[in-house]
C-alpha cells in the first residue's frame, strides 16, 4: 500500500474523531473550544527545517475550533 495514501487517510480519520469528539464535549461541557482556543499561542510546528510554519498549524488549529463551534451551534 502506499504510504502517503495511507498517511493521508490516518490523518482524515483522525481528524473527524478529534472534529466529533469537540462537538460532542463542548455540547455537555461549554468551555472546552474556549479553553483550546486560548492555547492556540503555545502551539507551534515541531520542525527544524525550512518548511516550519507555528502560524499555519495555529490556522489549522483555530479553524477545527471555528468549525467545532458552527456545527455545535
Amino acid at each position: 500500500m502506499d504510504s502517503a495514501a495511507q498517511t493521508r487517510r490516518r490523518e482524515i480519520a483522525t481528524e473527524h474523531l478529534l472534529f466529533k469528539t469537540m462537538e460532542y464535549v463542548e455540547a455537555r461541557h461549554p468551555g472546552l473550544l474556549d479553553f483550546l482556543e486560548a492555547s492556540l499561542d503555545h502551539l507551534g510546528d515541531p520542525s527544524d527545517g525550512p518548511d516550519k510554519d507555528d502560524a499555519a498549524v495555529r490556522e489549522i488549529a483555530q479553524r477545527m475550533i471555528t468549525g467545532a463551534r458552527r456545527e455545535g451551534a
